[in-house]
This record gives C-alpha cells, sequence and structure tokens, in this order.
C-alpha cells in the first residue's frame, strides 16, 4: 500500500470516549478564539505540570535510545533522531498556539520528521480530548516538527475544530484509512487510546523492517494489551500486534493522578532494527489484510 497523497473523508477511528471523558456543558464550547483560549489555558497548565516534565523526559529518552539502538547509515532514523538529541526540551518562548508561520522549516529539511495523530476527539467540548492535543502541540513545538508536517484525523471533528486546527497550522486529513497508514519517512504516530484494531492495522500497512523502523507510536502499552487479551484473541484478531510484540521496545508513561484518564495505559514504542531482524522468517511471510469477521468489539468503525 502506497503511502497516501490528498486524503478524503469517510468514517470514524474510534469509537466513545475513554472512561472518565467529560463534556463542557452545552456542547460545543463557542467560537474558535473560545476553544483556543481553553488550548491555551491547557497549554499552560501542563507546562506547569510536573507530568510534563517527567513525560518530555521519557519520551527524550526513547528517542535517544532510538538513536543508540539503531544503524547509523545515510537516512536511518538514528541518524534522523541525532538532528534532535541535543534538544532542550524545555518551554519555548514561541507557541504553535500563537498565530503559526510554519517557522519550523529548517528543522523538517533537517530531520524529516512527521506526525500522524488519530483519534484526538471532540476537543472542543471534550476536556480529555483537549489535553490530548494541547500535549500534541507541545510535542510538535519540543520536536520542532513544523505544523504542517503533522496529519491530524477524526471524522468527529465539527466545521469549528476543523477550523480552528487550520488556524494551528496542521494538516486536517479528511479519508477514514483505518490506520492503514504506509510510511516512506520516519513518523511518529500518536493515537492515544485508539482501538486495538487501528494498531494492528497501522502495523500491517508497514510490515517490514525497514517502514516498522522508521516509526514510534505513542498509543496504548502493547505489553498491557497483550497482558489482557487471552493469546488466542489476540493472535486470532490482532496477529500484527501479536507478532511485532518481540521486536518492540516500550517506555510507559509517567503516571500522574490529575492525568489519569487523559494518559492512562499511555506507552512509547519503537522498533529497533536489530530486534525486528531477530523475528523468524515466518512472522514476515504471513502479510494477508486484517478482516476481523470473528472480532465482536472491533473498537473502530469502518469507512
Amino acid at each position: 500500500m502506497e503511502q497516501a497523497g490528498p486524503w478524503r473523508c469517510a468514517g470514524r477511528l474510534r469509537r466513545g470516549r475513554a472512561r472518565g471523558q467529560r463534556a463542557w456543558p452545552g456542547g460545543e464550547a463557542g467560537h474558535s478564539g473560545a476553544v483556543q483560549r481553553r488550548l491555551r489555558e491547557a497549554r499552560e497548565e501542563l507546562l506547569s505540570s510536573p507530568f510534563w516534565a517527567r513525560s518530555q523526559r521519557a519520551i527524550q529518552e526513547s528517542l535517544s535510545k532510538c538513536v543508540e539502538q539503531g544503524e547509523k547509515t545515510p537516512g536511518s532514523l538514528s541518524e534522523v533522531l541525532c538532528s534532535f538529541e541535543n534538544l532542550q526540551l524545555e518551554p519555548s518562548h514561541q507557541s504553535v498556539m500563537e498565530a503559526s508561520s510554519h517557522s519550523g522549516e529548517p528543522a523538517c529539511k533537517r530531520g524529516h520528521l512527521r506526525c500522524v495523530c488519530y483519534g484526538i476527539g471532540n476537543f472542543s467540548s471534550c476536556v480529555i480530548s483537549r489535553y490530548q492535543l494541547a500535549f500534541l502541540l507541545l510535542l510538535l513545538e519540543k520536536l520542532q516538527v513544523p505544523q504542517s508536517q503533522c496529519y491530524i484525523f477524526d471524522p468527529l471533528f465539527s466545521e469549528l475544530e476543523i477550523e480552528v486546527l487550520n488556524e494551528l497550522g496542521v494538516t486536517v486529513v479528511l479519508e477514514n484509512e483505518e490506520g492503514k497508514h504506509h510510511i516512506h519517512e520516519f513518523t511518529i504516530f500518536y493515537m492515544i487510546h485508539c482501538g486495538k484494531a487501528l494498531y494492528n492495522n497501522l502495523l500491517w500497512s508497514n510490515w517490514s523492517v525497514d517502514a516498522l523502523s522508521k516509526m514510534i507510536i505513542i498509543g496504548n502499552s502493547f505489553k498491557g494489551i497483550e497482558e489482557r487479551l487471552v493469546a488466542r484473541i489476540l493472535e486470532r484478531d490482532y496477529l500484527y500486534i501479536a507478532k511485532v510484540l518481540k521486536g518492540t521496545e516500550e517506555a510507559a508513561f509517567p503516571i500522574h493522578p490529575q492525568y489519569m484518564d487523559i494518559f492512562n495505559d499511555t506507552s512509547i514504542h519503537w522498533f529497533p532494527l536489530q530486534k525486528l531482524k531477530e523475528l523468524p522468517t515466518e512472522a514476515w511471510q504471513f502479510q494477508e489484510e486484517p478482516m476481523y469477521h470473528e472480532c465482536d468489539d472491533l473498537e473502530i468503525i469502518r469507512k
């Protein structure tokens, strides 16, 4: 499957809210300015919280391990991430919440790092979604990923939310790929509280040593999925998650009581080349598209 070009719209990636998710009374929270103001407030609260300091440290350590464990060849993930190795992940004077100037272009040319976000939800009315989006915007800022190189999709987005995202400078995707997004460049996937099938589809679409070694997934813990599911069900319904477990490195997000409902069960995942090469040959031979015929609770709505 080739990497998507212009995306179009349909469907939904995840269902319902995470447990404990709250909405603002009265549905959508006013006009674009009001939504952006609440996003700024969420950003400032995150920045002042010990959770952000511990989270950015966990991300920085994970990126450093990617560099250490990767091959130092031209164009490798390790080479790309070396561009960011010396970043000081601390509050900067320029915020992505301010009017977008797309000033991060040099970092893009230097590192070719991009981001894809699935399933963020209705951030204009849902508190949890708002904090997840605020965290994403901070992450783009700290890693110097240009907003235009962040592709974000959720078919629940209202016209107001699409307007806000456009004003922030991120690229709003309008096609439901069901997570089947093949990559050619180094990509961070930001997928907080998404359905298991979405991760499984993403892995299937990139089922090669080359592609998997170019991605980092911030989302539900793969170890947690393995622990909660009977092995027979995991291998039947989510085979690609099951197969990649031995080729995965995972670092858990810090736990903070204030943000338990927002980032619970979240981990940073990456796939070192050496670990992937150690997987048995037969793991790579079976590459059939997941169909989920026997899955009782798919957790995503298909296009």
